[in-house]
């Protein structure tokens, strides 16, 4: 059969093109559940993809956009010079530099995660927005979260204005970088199927795809394993940095209410 010949074949009825598959994708549609098969730009799990310049200043919203979301306006000022050697701004500028040297490359990143552990108060949240604030005016495509909104975000109709949890999903899964803070925060000792099957998908989406996580907690390792489970936790420790984030807690000090 010819070229021509190929291109005016008529389709199947009810056939389901690429086209109509795209429109469904953008639409927001979740399309596993609609039992199609996904786009195949979805299933290959590519290595980041260049940035052209008109996108940055898109990219650096985004990365603004999910701070405010997150009621952390005030932390979109913190830089590295800004953080004190408890927090370990040589060891994030080297990771940093090495997300954007593979960026630059089209290779994985040697070292996909970051771990920042440390008690309440100590300034885990405040370097991780520094990195993220940084690597957003490096071009990356930086996005912060905590898991518990991640996961209130995914369940049906849970996600901010009309995004579908589809499309909460996309947004994670594809950053170049994603500061997932306050890891199993605020969850039982036991954590639901739901919550452990989210995170999973997630990480392992994130790995698949060859982007970087940085990961917050206040939380020991055996309580995170109890949450997630000790496969997950291996898999993000097997390439990771761990900064402990030390020192007093930096909130003021506030003396209790005398009831």
């Amino acid at each position: 059969m010819s070229t021509l010949e190929a291109a005016q074949e008529p389709r199947r009825l009810l056939e389901v093109t690429d086209h109509v598959l795209e429109i469904l994708r953008r639409g927001g549609a979740d399309l596993s559940q609609l039992g199609m098969p996904a786009p195949a730009d979805e299933d290959r799990g590519e290595l980041w993809e260049d940035v052209a310049v008109p996108q940055a200043s898109a990219r650096a919203l985004a990365w603004r956009n999910s701070m405010r979301e997150a009621a952390h306006d005030d932390y979109l000022k913190w830089r590295f010079a800004d953080l004190d050697a408890n927090q370990h701004p040589k060891v994030l500028r080297g990771w940093l530099n090495s997300l954007v040297e593979a960026k630059r490359r089209g290779a994985r990143p040697t070292t996909m995660h970051l771990i920042a552990p440390g008690n309440i108060g100590t300034g885990k949240t405040t370097a991780l927005a520094a990195l993220g604030n940084e690597a957003s005016e490096q071009g990356l495509l930086a996005r912060f979260i905590k898991h518990t909104t991640y996961l209130t975000w995914r369940r049906p109709d849970g996600g901010p204005g009309d995004m579908t949890a589809y499309t909460v999903r996309k947004r994670h899964v594809e950053a170049d970088l994603l500061v997932l803070d306050e890891l199993c925060g605020e969850m039982d000792s036991v954590a639901t199927e739901f919550a452990r099957r989210e995170t999973v998908d997630l990480i392992d989406s994130r790995l698949s795809a060859g982007r970087p996580t940085a990961f917050s907690t206040n939380l020991r390792r055996d309580s995170i394993a109890a949450v997630l489970g000790e496969r997950l936790l291996s898999r993000i420790e097997d390439r990771a940095y761990l900064v402990k984030i030390t020192g007093p807690d930096r909130r003021t000090p506030r003396k209790p209410l005398d009831w």
